[in-house]
């Protein structure tokens, strides 16, 4: 006798479809999917120029006192030694021109100088002032008004030098007053992450530093600057004075009168 195997198999496969939707109800739900929380703003990168004076300490504000002189006096000593203002070179030409053709006594000539006012103005009134007297006269005098004109010139630029030194050594005393301050903070501190303490404390002790660096470096500059322009000015201010000496010198008035008169010139050859 021969077994049916279909209904066997139905069974099989009503059983297995049983089993599986008890097994679906017996677990738990898919849970839903969590929402990405929007990322946190990211934090300043860098501090604010106030918050990092702030940081540096007391000393800051000595070296903001150095950067404000430097400003102001950079500014004043660009105006005064400009080429114009110090050697005027219509002044100069118009007064050697007047000189030769004969048409400025000394009285005229020292009025003009003073007019004008300008530095080479003054060592050529030095000059006018000896009209007439040996070279050797006429020379002292032009050199003395020189040097008077030149110190004149050299003012303010021992200050660009004082803070070229100074500024950087009041940014070193300011990191060893934060450097002494953070160690003491740290060995008061009783809590955990002092190494992350101590790299904070040394940034802004430094800041110290940087700023008299940056403040010493332009003024440093600046003193070069303004000691070539001021050389180069009374270098041709010396070339106008030497000029003047071989004109109102006795010889050189001599001179120019013969140049002006040709023909008495030949009748006394």
């Amino acid at each position: 006798m021969k077994l049916s195997l279909a209904p066997l198999g139905g069974g099989l496969l009503l059983l297995a479809l049983v089993a599986g939707e008890a097994a679906l109800g017996q677990q738990p739900g898919i849970a839903p999917v969590a929402a990405v929380a929007p990322p946190a703003p990211p934090q300043e990168a860098t501090k604010s120029l106030l918050t990092t004076f702030h940081d540096g300490g007391p000393v800051m504000y000595p070296i903001a006192v150095c950067s404000f002189l430097l400003v102001i006096f950079v500014c004043e000593r660009f105006v005064s030694l400009r080429r114009g203002q110090v050697v005027p070179k219509p002044f100069v030409t118009r007064i050697f021109e007047q000189l030769r053709e004969g048409q400025l006594d000394r009285e005229q000539a020292i009025a003009l100088c003073e007019k004008n006012g300008s530095p080479v103005a003054l060592v050529l009134a030095g000059g006018f002032k000896k009209w007439g007297r040996t070279a050797v006269e006429v020379e002292q005098a032009v050199l003395d008004s020189g040097e008077r004109v030149a110190n004149q010139l050299r003012k303010y630029l021992r200050l660009f030098n004082g803070i070229s030194q100074v500024a950087p050594l009041l940014g070193l005393l300011g990191t060893v007053m934060g450097m002494i301050s953070s160690f003491n903070a740290i060995s008061a501190s009783q809590e955990s992450g002092q190494r992350e303490m101590m790299a904070s404390g040394i940034a802004e002790a430094l800041i110290t530093t940087a700023a008299g660096m940056l403040i010493a470096i332009p003024a440093l500059l600046a003193y070069l600057h303004f000691v070539s322009r001021v050389d180069q000015l009374v270098t041709e201010i010396d070339s106008h004075g030497q000029k003047l000496v071989e004109m109102v010198s006795a010889d050189g008035l001599e001179r120019l009168a013969q140049a002006r008169n040709p023909t008495k010139r030949s009748k006394a050859a």
